[in-house]
């Protein structure tokens, strides 16, 4: 998210992610509870929270977990507000998503970059806003995060996210080529529930500039390429997931570097309703802007 929310992320959502954890047969401790599919439902925080584009997940990473609490026999769903704020820069994000039968999520996520007083600096005027929308489909392969404690196969999803941009004629003018795009992604998430630990994995086929914020492909690069997504997340008490995500993302733009992007977060659970999470996030150097770093908090309502 570094960049992510780069010109385009900075808002995301992304620490949260839930903790897929809540239980576990070696939470039996915390949770005192076995994972057994049939009983239907899914434990605290195993949907995730919001991405950066909107999937499940954490917030930079896109988990292969499917959002809500809706099992193989029903249908789960959120919708988060997630605010972002860097020393040169602010995100909001609004969105919802589904879960349908834990096997398909679809997605929508509107997000507004605001350059606030940069905007003048940069010569687009002060308060100028690119504004992104993300529409994402993602379906369950093979495995189960909660439920496979018995195997070593992790959960592995396949999804798309498709991203429309607002500002076509600023992208171009700072070198974009498009001010569209889709993403590719396969996700592997392994939840070790004795352990009280989650692992994922994520590889994205993209050439979006700060997730898309900054349009897709540039004068320096216009090939789509794979990048990584990864998050650790650990669960200290029933309701609160601490953990670290790292993204790293393309740098196709001549006119400024794109970095990776990092965070810290904690995410707490108030019941299976509501949660908030809160983070440190590094996102490096945004549209010629180095050292954004700053506070991210979302919070998402569901069912």
């Amino acid at each position: 998210m570094t960049h992510e929310v780069g010109a385009s992320v900075i808002r995301s959502i992304f620490p949260c992610l839930l903790a897929c954890l809540l239980a576990g047969p070696a939470a039996a401790q915390v949770f005192d509870w076995v994972p057994d599919s049939r009983t239907g439902g899914k434990l605290l925080l195993t949907g995730g929270v919001s991405s950066v584009e909107g999937a499940g997940g954490g917030g930079l990473a896109t988990w292969a977990v499917t959002t809500g609490y809706g099992a193989e026999d029903g249908i789960g769903g959120n919708v988060h507000a997630t605010y972002v704020s860097l020393p040169d820069y602010e995100l909001r994000s609004v969105g919802a998503a589904v879960g349908l039968w834990d096997r398909v999520e679809l997605s929508v996520a509107r997000q507004e970059f605001d350059t606030g007083s940069t905007g003048a600096l940069l010569g687009l005027g002060e308060g100028f806003t690119f504004t992104q929308d993300v529409v994402g489909v993602k379906v369950k392969l093979v495995g189960d995060a909660v439920y496979g404690q018995a195997s070593w196969l992790p959960q592995v999803s396949i999804g798309v996210q498709h991203k429309s941009n607002d500002q076509g004629a600023v992208i171009s003018a700072v070198g974009g080529r498009d001010d569209e795009g889709t993403d590719v992604y396969v996700a592997a998430t392994k939840l070790f529930l004795s352990e009280s630990l989650l692992v994922n994995g994520t590889v994205r086929w993209t050439k979006a500039n700060q997730t898309g914020l900054l349009g897709f492909g540039g004068d320096r690069n216009d090939d789509y390429a794979p990048r990584f997504e990864g998050s650790v997340g650990y669960l200290l008490t029933r309701n609160l997931l601490v953990g670290a995500e790292y993204r790293t993302k393309p740098d196709n733009l001549g006119f400024a570097a794109e970095d990776d992007a990092f965070d810290l977060f904690a995410a707490y659970a108030f019941s299976k309703n509501v949660s908030l999470t809160a983070a440190y996030v590094d996102l490096g150097s945004i549209a010629t802007f180095e050292d954004q770093r700053g506070l991210y908090l979302s919070l998402q309502v569901g069912f």
